[in-house]
């Protein structure tokens, strides 16, 4: 009987445990409707269908993007994208966006520069900062989701500046990839640590300390004007949020 009721003690506190982790969890899409988001940049069309965040793109508007109205520091992201192969997204973290055109600085304040010397300034109502790339062109057989790009100022970091082998990122990133499917990113960050996991696969760790804090975005790439561009998808769903304590 001691055994019985010992046992059962261990699966009562095991379920608590396991209901402890869900309750950390917030989701960020009701799946009814886009409210906790407002749109950014171009004019990409955003709904939500079906129990998902569909953005469609639209001729002649630049990168759009649909952005929670919170600020997020250090957190745990999850979601499932699919993505028209045609089309190029991301999923921006730590993310900002100014009313007036604006230079930026580095951790320490000072002005930030690029490879030549040259100060960088954020355009007002430019979204910029760190972007997790979805990459599905199997034309371009790059397959850099989960790669880290960051959108409106230094570009690639991971693989790049910060790190990863480009040719080794791509060959991991070919087998991973779940074409016309739903696929699985995890997002962390953490103080200056940043890492992705692509369907349960570790992608991109780095360290850096630019920005600590921003939004997090559903990007639609602008497309151009050729006619045939207009109307491609991504869907995001299962979006939810653990934020990290000190």
């Amino acid at each position: 009987m001691k055994t019985i009721c010992l046992l059962t003690c261990a699966a009562l506190c095991c379920a608590a445990a396991v209901r402890a982790a869900d309750e950390k969890w917030t989701d960020l899409f009701n799946g009814k409707d886009l409210a906790g988001w407002t749109q950014k940049g171009g004019q990409a069309k955003f709904a939500a269908e079906a129990g998902a965040i569909v953005g469609r793109s639209v001729l002649n508007t630049p990168n759009s993007f649909l952005c929670t109205e919170k600020e997020y520091g250090d957190f745990v992201l999850e979601l499932e994208f699919q993505c028209d192969p045609r089309l190029n997204s991301g999923v921006q973290v730590r993310s900002q966006c100014f009313g007036q055109d604006t230079p930026l600085k580095d951790a320490k304040g000072a002005p930030l520069k690029d490879a030549k010397g040259k100060m960088l300034t954020a355009a007002a109502g430019r979204v910029h900062g760190y972007q997790n790339e979805i990459d599905v062109n199997s034309n371009k057989a790059r397959w850099w989701t989960a790669g880290i790009y960051e959108e409106g100022v230094r570009g690639w970091l991971f693989p790049g500046a910060q790190g990863g082998d480009a040719k080794v990122f791509t060959q991991q990133g070919g087998k991973l990839n779940k074409a016309g499917d739903w696929n699985k990113l995890r997002i962390e960050c953490k103080g200056t640590a940043i890492k992705t996991w692509l369907n349960g696969e570790l992608r991109a760790d780095l360290k850096d300390d630019r920005v600590a804090k921003g939004f997090i975005g559903l990007q639609v790439h602008g497309v151009g004007k050729d006619k045939t561009h207009e109307g491609w998808e991504v869907r995001f769903r299962n979006l939810r949020l653990q934020e990290l304590g000190p």
